[in-house]
């Protein structure tokens, strides 16, 4: 955990604004890593404080320093707060539940448990991929705290496919199907192994090796961020945000299925949202999260309010591939809220 604490130091060195971090202590003693963010060139802070505030969630295995070529430029207008969503980051690390819908509810309790210690009456919630049905599972709960809902490349909407039969006709519907080639047996036989063990043991399991295999497994992280740092400072703290207790990994286990599928796919329950609750949804144009799943939830829902949003040349981080045309879209967004 020091070894994250100064890691995350170096990143958020960075920022211009004015930067305030602390641990906000919830009821049961866990505490959320939090950031906030307020602009000091503002002549009267008091009009930046009638803002409706920005809250950004992150993803699976992230935390508050991947937002760092976002954090300022959103925060010109408005307050921002950026979190370690519970057992991950620096947040507490508690045991989750088995169970994918006491799971999540243990999440999304902790993020409204947060909002109240932190006292923000409303929010435009941002959520990023696990963050994203994170967020939107806050939103149907509690819809009179969300003024608008951003979703950027949001994981476990879709519906996992039926698995067709061996004539590649898709039983009862009459479409046509592409029948795909599958992954060899060997694919199959470690993928069934590695599904018992939580998503990032490897990385713990290697011990003083984990920084080389982030380095080596996930050397666009480097990329997306070097023109802020020219060493591993950013493959460093992904490492030191999982190299320990696996609290978030056994939550998000118990909510998805094999090949990053929620258990209760969000899809399903879209429609809870209330009409009038504004919705955006950003996609990164050459991401592996499907967009299609954008255009479902455009059609369940009110049309006024739903957009559907693809950020070209960029990937699944968003934010990070593209973090002007992000920060723009998100500003218009926000300043569309007020």
């Amino acid at each position: 955990m020091s070894l994250l604490k100064t890691t995350e130091s170096k990143i958020l060195a960075c920022i211009q604004n004015d930067v305030w971090s602390r641990f906000v202590t919830l009821p049961n003693q866990d505490r959320i890593w939090t950031l906030t963010l307020t602009n000091k060139a503002v002549r009267k802070p008091a009009e930046q404080a009638h803002k409706t505030p920005l809250v950004m969630v992150h993803g699976f295995g992230g935390g508050v320093g991947l937002w760092i070529r976002n954090l300022d430029a959103l925060s010109r207008s408005r307050p921002v707060y950026a979190f370690d969503l519970l057992g991950f980051g620096r947040s507490s690390r508690p045991p989750f539940p088995s169970d994918a819908a006491k799971a999540e509810e243990q999440f999304v309790n902790s993020i409204e448990q947060w909002r109240q210690s932190v006292g923000l009456e409303n929010m435009i919630l941002l959520g990023h991929s696990l963050g994203g049905y994170l967020a939107t599972s806050y939103a149907i709960q509690y819809p009179s705290r969300v003024s608008h809902l951003i979703l950027v490349d949001p994981w476990g909407f879709p519906e996992r496919p039926q698995v067709q039969n061996q004539s590649g006709q898709d039983q009862g519907q009459g479409q046509e199907v592409v029948k795909r080639q599958g992954p060899p047996r060997w694919v199959k036989a470690i993928a069934a192994v590695v599904s018992l063990f939580n998503p990032l043991a490897v990385i713990r399991a290697a011990g003083p090796w984990g920084p080389g295999l982030v380095n080596r497994f996930r050397p666009d992280f480097k990329r997306k961020f070097e023109d802020l740092f020219d060493d591993d400072t950013m493959t460093q703290y992904i490492y030191h945000c999982n190299a320990q207790s696996p609290s978030g990994e056994v939550g998000f286990r118990a909510m998805s299925e094999s090949l990053g599928w929620a258990k209760r796919p969000m899809l399903q329950r879209v429609h809870l949202l209330p009409p009038s609750m504004p919705l955006t949804m950003l996609y990164g144009a050459q991401s592996w999260v499907d967009s299609s799943s954008g255009e479902k939830v455009v059609q369940i829902r009110d049309e006024t309010q739903t957009r559907v949003m693809l950020i070209n040349e960029a990937s699944h981080h968003v934010y990070a591939d593209q973090p002007h045309a992000f920060n723009r879209v998100v500003e218009s967004i926000c300043d569309s809220v007020d």
